[in-house]
């Protein structure tokens, strides 16, 4: 199954939440500044999944950066990508990374990293952090802006 199409396939459109990621598909739309070099972020400051082992829900914030090339991700489906998370369990880092590798499955940008800064359980933080490799040079790429935890 292709977890991405070439067109926005979800806008105007009233789409359900899928209910796991490998139901969820990304739209890769035309990139009108393509050729441009340039950063996108996304934000999610309230992302969740569930614990694989326990079923408790777990809290992150993620910020994805990324420099697009012919394509850019479609926002609607990120978010419901996203969103079909809520009831998937996986660890932090299976969650955070590979968010990450289906964005770049889907648009294939020239550059992404993504920043997992998740929410304590049993008292430990864990942030998880991944890019694509080098920052293109020329590329402004401002600091994610989530302070270490001490109560975010």
């Amino acid at each position: 199954m292709s977890h991405f199409a070439q067109t926005a396939t979800m806008l105007g459109k009233d789409v359900k939440i899928p209910q796991h990621p490998d139901e969820a598909v990304l739209d890769a739309v035309p990139n009108p500044q393509a050729g441009t070099l340039f950063l996108a972020r996304f934000a999610c400051p309230e992302f969740t999944s569930l614990c694989p082992v326990t079923g408790q829900p777990d809290f992150g914030h993620l910020v994805i950066d990324y420099a697009p090339d012919q394509t850019l991700v479609e926002s609607k489906s990120l978010k419901l990508f996203l969103g079909s998370f809520r009831n998937h369990g996986a660890f932090h880092e299976d969650c955070t990374v590979g968010i990450g590798k289906r964005i770049v499955e889907a648009v294939k940008p020239l550059w992404l990293r993504i920043g997992g800064y998740w929410y304590p359980r049993g008292g430990i933080p864990i942030d998880v952090f991944w890019q694509t490799g080098p920052v293109p040079e020329g590329l402004w790429l401002p600091d994610q802006g989530v302070p270490a935890y001490r109560g975010r």
